[in-house]
């Protein structure tokens, strides 16, 4: 299907009352081509849009990092021609379970690459839109059997909307929330410092000055292709030397994802929007942090130093002047997305979180094993509660052996 407009949607949707709105079907970036501005006028409409909901990062990943998935976005139009909402979807076959079930997932989600994935709406069209996806969901179950949607923002109103619809369908439906975390920046980089833990408020300029005296020093954000080349070279260099030493693979022991960094650098440094920054030692790159912006927040996605140098502390001068930077450039947010790593504490960070949610047919194969995960999870639940903590630990290890002779069956 090309560009097509999906059978039971080509016409205005009856279920709706004014404004008429219709909706299109693509299953290819390619397809997608001739909205590419209307969908740049959206976000510019949409109070919430982040970098992970523009068509650079979701055509970029999906070009590297989503092959073996098949890409399904809904647009969503008004009657005037406009797009007034999109729903970027992705399907594919994974285990759930112990089954193999057709997933549904957000495009960009399922790599560990993508977060804030997100409904773009125009104003007045959450609810249309939610109504919109459902209904269509509804209308080719036989493509789907779960959908899988993390790391979606709280606030999202479309998010809302589909819960609110989807509960009046009496589809099946559960939450779970993950960790993130950003920090507020004030206006100046001394009302900034304040905001530090005494022990920090001192490291920092401490660092940043014993740094200065035993080398010549320099940080700058990469400007041009050449730059951006130079310098993701040595982020996948640090970051895969530092994982390594310990025994891990990184993010980087892929091709598939350095070819996304690169071809996504070279989009986002096109629209302005490429925060590549890189400390230089003597005239060698010893630190990088690749992030972006969009609006007056930004967003830090992954980071590599020279391991080898620990007393140096690289990585940690790095993001001291970078937020110096930003700040002074009238940033308001940095943002270091999901996860709950120990270090982003002494940032002046608050706590955020993202939701996760699993919706299907009630009576479908994917709605009777969401209900029976439900199920065994609630269960699990009420012993870790109910269960004298010694009983628990025992269950745990009987669980833990469980799997280990299960995975020494299977492997034989």
């Amino acid at each position: 299907m090309n560009a097509a407009v999906s059978p039971a949607l080509s016409r205005p949707l009856e279920f709706l009352s004014a404004p008429e709105c219709s909706v299109k079907v693509y299953d290819s970036f390619c397809d997608l081509e001739p909205i590419r501005p209307a969908w740049n006028a959206l976000l510019d409409r949409y109070r919430m849009a982040t970098t992970f909901s523009t068509w650079e990062w979701l055509s970029a990943w999906s070009r590297h990092l989503g092959a073996t998935r098949r890409p399904l976005v809904l647009g969503l139009f008004d009657d005037c021609r406009n797009l007034a909402g999109l729903a970027c979807f992705s399907i594919g076959e994974e285990a759930y379970c112990g089954r193999r079930i057709r997933v549904l997932r957000m495009l960009g989600d399922g790599t560990c690459d993508s977060d804030n994935l997100d409904f773009p709406a125009a104003p007045g069209y959450e609810d249309i839109l939610a109504r919109s996806v459902l209904h269509h969901l509804r209308s080719h179950a036989s493509q789907w059997d779960l959908c899988a949607w993390n790391t979606l923002p709280h606030g999202s109103p479309v998010v809302t909307s589909l819960l609110r619809e989807a509960a009046r369908l009496r589809w099946a439906c559960s939450e779970t929330t993950t960790v993130s975390s950003a920090i507020p920046l004030p206006r100046t980089w001394e009302q900034y410092l304040s905001m530090l833990p005494g022990e920090e408020r001192k490291n920092l300029p401490r660092y940043a000055r014993r740094l200065n005296s035993r080398y010549a020093t320099r940080v700058y954000k990469c400007a041009d292709l050449e730059s951006i080349d130079r310098s993701l070279d040595a982020l996948f260099r640090l970051h895969q030397g530092r994982w390594e030493s310990i025994g891990e693979p990184g993010s980087f022991s892929l091709r598939e994802r350095q070819d996304f960094y690169r071809d996504l650098g070279r989009a986002l440094l096109e629209r302005g929007w490429l925060e590549l920054w890189v400390l230089e030692l003597d005239g060698n790159i010893s630190a990088v942090q690749f992030a972006f912006r969009y609006a007056d927040r930004v967003f830090q996605l992954q980071e590599g130093y020279d391991h080898t140098r620990p007393s140096d502390r690289l990585g940690y001068v790095l993001r001291g002047e970078v937020l110096k930077a930003l700040i002074q450039e009238g940033v308001r947010v940095y943002d270091f997305l999901g996860g709950e790593d120990p270090y982003k504490k002494r940032w002046a960070t608050q706590p955020g979180s993202y939701r996760n949610l699993r919706l299907a047919l009630r009576w479908s194969k994917g709605g009777i094993l969401l209900q029976a995960a439900k199920q065994a999870h609630d269960g699990k639940e009420w012993l870790r509660r109910n269960l004298p903590g010694g009983a628990w630990d025992v269950l745990r290890q009987m669980n833990r052996m469980r799997r280990q002779v299960l995975v020494s069956h299977i492997a034989s």
